[in-house]
């Protein structure tokens, strides 16, 4: 080694579990402030381009020099500020890219969701020729636990931000922070939200008298919703204080509560036979290693004709959540593939009924969602600070960017125990007026 070269070592875990190790051999001047971009640095750039497949993306340094990206017009822009944040962004792009866009360290001029999706097709394509230490390196790390202590922790990181947060951006009909229902494109948030809520309903066929059993009910949206159209007794388990107390004070406006109980209990506890079962944007949260225990859960609740109706984020395939989602926004995610989805049924012997991927609606969910956070942004600022704001951009943009992509699904479940002969010979039902309130 030269004396104008330093060694860092780049320490990871690889598939195994096993401790391994990287050598990179840089530059002296890597470690100096407040310098000139070397060229072991302009280099380091373009391989990184490279191996994320060559998308249409130029690097600005923080000297204001461009690299340019090969053999394609660059359509997005990011600027680095500061060499430190080169280093950190090749040792990690699934966590620092976040991290550093949160912090104003690194900037894209562009659509961010538009980058974002960019970047997400570009990769996809690009991962199976990665040599196994470069996979290893920049995998995404395991969720943590979702077991019934550290629900809690998880929960209160993201959902008890404060409601006053999140009414700036949701819809104002029923405050729905999951996939909305577009059966036109021009609807708007709150009439899709509401079609969402009565789609629902009626995949579950709901009846007046009936007993519905909610695990993870949010704002309590939808229990209010079956109660108020359909005339139907829900028992909603939660675990946010935060939402609970708004869900509380809905329903005893809406005169609601003598048929809505909102319960500040683990969804594992609940208890009673109930002709139907759902959950609404929560198995994403559960983790599959509890899936058995999910399985069993419903198996006990449903009465013997019931139905029961899962909505998550999923997958095509079996991949960890990305690093920075997991670790800074949704402590323990966990988006289960349509595989690992389907073992919920095969454990408890149901019978799968109705499968819809609902991804398209979600991503214009999330642009809706963008667009009034965006309106609200100055608010967020006052309320948290503008790196709370930038994580949160982050966070909206991307997970569109990944749903327009493919590489999140949004599945709606329906299944019933396998004995179960008392069912509808077709849909038809589900879509003989549409579920959108101005249309009816």
């Amino acid at each position: 080694m030269s004396d104008s070269t330093a060694r860092e070592t780049i320490q990871y875990q690889d598939q195994d579990g096993k401790q391994q190790s990287h050598l990179l051999t840089l530059p002296m001047e890597a470690a100096q402030a407040d310098r000139e971009p070397h060229s072991y640095e302009r280099w380091l750039i373009s391989k990184l381009l490279r191996m994320a497949g060559s998308p249409p993306v130029r690097f600005q340094l923080w000297n204001g020099e461009f690299v340019e990206p090969e053999r394609v017009q660059a359509e997005f822009t990011i600027r680095l500020n500061d060499h430190k944040a080169l280093l950190s962004l090749v040792t990690n792009p699934n966590l620092a890219f976040g991290d550093l866009f949160s912090s104003g360290r690194l900037q894209v001029d562009g659509d961010l969701a538009e980058l974002m999706a960019t970047l997400y097709r570009h990769v996809h394509n690009a991962r199976q020729r990665w040599p196994r230490w470069l996979e290893a390196l920049w995998r995404n790390h395991a969720p943590r636990s979702t077991g019934e202590s550290e629900a809690k922790e998880n929960i209160h990181h993201h959902y008890d931000l404060g409601n006053e947060f999140y009414q700036l951006w949701l819809d104002n009909a029923e405050m729905q922070y999951t996939c909305a229902y577009y059966e036109s494109p021009d609807i708007t948030l709150e009439q899709a939200q509401l079609a969402k809520l009565e789609h629902v309903c009626r995949k579950l066929r709901l009846k007046p008298g009936m007993t519905v059993a909610e695990a993870g009910c949010g704002w309590g949206g939808l229990g209010r919703y079956m109660a108020r159209e359909y005339g139907v007794k829900v028992h909603a388990y939660n675990i946010s204080k935060e939402q609970l107390a708004y869900a509380r004070a809905e329903a005893k406006r809406q005169n609601l509560d003598h048929l809505v109980e909102y319960i500040e209990d683990d969804y594992r506890n609940i208890a009673g036979r109930y002709d139907a079962f759902v959950s609404i944007g929560m198995l994403e949260h559960v983790g599959k290693e509890n899936f058995p225990a999910m399985s069993e859960l419903i198996r006990r609740v449903l009465k013997p004709n019931g139905l029961a109706l899962l909505h998550s984020i999923g997958r095509n395939r079996p991949m960890l959540m990305n690093a920075w989602i997991e670790k800074r926004i949704f402590p323990g995610a966990y988006p289960p593939s349509i595989s690992e989805f389907m073992s919920i049924c095969e454990n408890g012997e149901f019978s799968v009924l109705d499968v819809e991927n609902l991804r398209l609606h979600y991503a214009q969910t999330l642009t809706h969602w963008m667009e009034r956070f965006q309106d609200h942004r100055q608010q967020v600022i006052d309320m948290y600070d503008e790196h709370f704001a930038r994580a949160w951009e982050m966070y909206l943009a991307g997970s569109t960017a990944a749903f327009r992509a493919g590489s999140l699904q949004l599945f709606q479940v329906v299944f019933t125990h396998g004995a179960n002969n008392d069912l509808p010979q077709n849909r038809r039902d589900l879509y003989e007026s549409p579920a959108a309130p101005e249309a009816r």
